[in-house]
């Protein structure tokens, strides 16, 4: 996980001089979310195909977007953490977020999730940013354990948390779909060994 910048490139028409990402995988950058991302942000969680099973508005509004991401960049302000927008770091190219939220913090336990266009589905996006991700909690933040949940219908979620390892503990109420969700763990100890 390196520092890189990349130069330019175009990302749906716009060019991008040069992208600083903070964190990296082989084929992936991450950085922090911007006030000036909305568009960004609104390519991702506007896409019903995305967001239908992870909220139950279906296609969320500009406004509604534009709370979400003010809200990341906030955590982000505030702890350290958001589900930070990935790139492809070979074109620069935006393919959805990845990244921690607070679950429990004073137990320094972390949510983990990951949010793909569907256009980059089943290319190993998801299990590569993920994988980074949870590489950077336990190694850089230090963080004693990660929760995960997915919508009862979303089989690949399940099936990317079994690959990775999590342990199934629960049945949990997740507010923006009105559904309990399964609900999984992996602790640092489990990872590391």
């Amino acid at each position: 996980m390196n520092e890189s910048s990349k130069s330019s490139s175009t990302n749906s028409g716009r060019k991008i001089k040069s992208v600083n990402y903070f964190l990296s995988s082989k084929r992936l950058g991450f950085r922090y979310w911007k006030e000036d991302d909305l568009n960004l942000a609104f390519n991702l969680w506007g896409n019903p195909e995305v967001t239908k099973l992870i909220d139950s508005r279906g296609k969320l509004t500009y406004e509604e977007v534009k709370e979400l991401l003010t809200k990341e960049i906030e955590t982000q302000k505030s702890f350290g953490i958001q589900y930070w927008p990935i790139f492809l770091s070979n074109t620069n190219e935006h393919i959805g977020c990845s990244g921690l939220r607070p679950y429990d913090p004073q137990k320094y336990i972390f949510e983990i999730g990951t949010h793909i266009l569907p256009t980059h589905w089943r290319n190993g996006y998801a299990l590569e940013a993920t994988l980074c991700v949870i590489d950077y909690a336990f190694h850089s933040l230090n963080c004693s354990a990660l929760f995960a949940g997915h919508n009862p219908k979303n089989n690949a979620s399940k099936k990317l948390l079994e690959k990775l390892k999590f342990n199934y503990i629960r049945d949990e109420y997740y507010e923006p779909t009105g559904l309990n969700h399964p609900s999984y763990l992996l602790t640092k100890e489990e990872y590391v060994t």
